[in-house]
């Protein structure tokens, strides 16, 4: 079910994607060698609730053999993709850290990535660092009515695949609202003019996951780490980004606009 949103959800989600911002804008500052993802999990969870507002990710999901998502952010490191646990493993020097967080405010989510290389990295891991980014600016330029899904994907695969990477294919961006995944999904990949058109006050989560290798991904036994099935490294970036009359609204961006 598609869920649109009007202007006072608009500005909670506003309020949602500020706290993102402003949450992952300090990690950044404070991410150093020799510090735990534990430590930038608290970090993160002190930052989201002193702004009034709730982590997305503490306690989500779960079932079946999975338990419940017990971190306030996810933490993948190297060739973990996504929703790496935080916990005891220390950040070295060299690494490539990928941190995704979400906030809540007023019952609405705001949902953000970015990754960061610890130290000065080597020209290909710079190299998919600044792809992924720039594929997820891609996307957010087709986020325009009367635009399908498939122009989002297809502009974020054109740019991954034009530097010699691949997208993740079996993970994808998705709808956000009220709650955390809402329809429509959002893949990383696409055919122009294909997919559900876009509309005004459809809110997505557009992420792209990029890998140097191939774009086969492999649970592990925690039940939610991603990782390459090849070992090779990997980024990713996400934003929100709301569908307006004015071209896209990034909610999850300091300056409502830009990174």
């Amino acid at each position: 079910m598609i869920i649109r949103k009007g202007p006072d959800d608009l500005a909670k989600m506003r309020r949602a994607g500020r706290v993102v911002a402003e949450t992952l804008a300090i990690i950044r500052e404070q991410l150093r060698p020799g510090m735990t993802t534990g430590e930038l999990d608290a970090v993160a969870e002190r930052e989201i609730r002193k702004r009034g507002a709730i982590p997305s990710f503490k306690g989500y999901g779960g079932g079946g053999s999975r338990p419940p998502f017990p971190g306030t952010i996810c933490t993948s490191l190297n060739d973990e993709i996504v929703h790496g646990i935080p916990g005891g493993r220390r950040i070295e020097q060299g690494d490539v850290v990928k941190i995704d967080c979400g906030a809540i405010v007023e019952g609405f989510h705001g949902d953000s990535a970015i990754t960061v290389p610890v130290g000065d990295p080597d020209p290909t891991v710079a190299k998919l660092i600044e792809a992924t980014e720039r594929a997820l600016w891609a996307g957010i330029g087709e986020v325009r009515i009367g635009n399908r899904i498939g122009d989002v994907g297809s502009a974020v695969q054109t740019i991954a695949e034009c530097a010699g990477f691949s997208v993740v294919r079996e993970y994808v961006g998705h709808g956000i609202g009220r709650s955390l995944h809402e329809d429509p999904p959002v893949p990383n990949h696409g055919k122009q003019g294909k997919g559900l058109p876009l509309e005004e006050g459809l809110v997505l989560a557009i992420e792209p996951m990029v890998n140097i290798g191939s774009f086969e991904t492999k649970l592990l036994a925690d039940e939610w780490t991603v990782v390459t099935a090849d070992g090779s490294l990997s980024a990713h970036f996400e934003h929100t980004v709301a569908v307006t009359p004015e071209g896209p609204e990034v909610l999850t961006a300091l300056n409502g606009s830009g990174a």
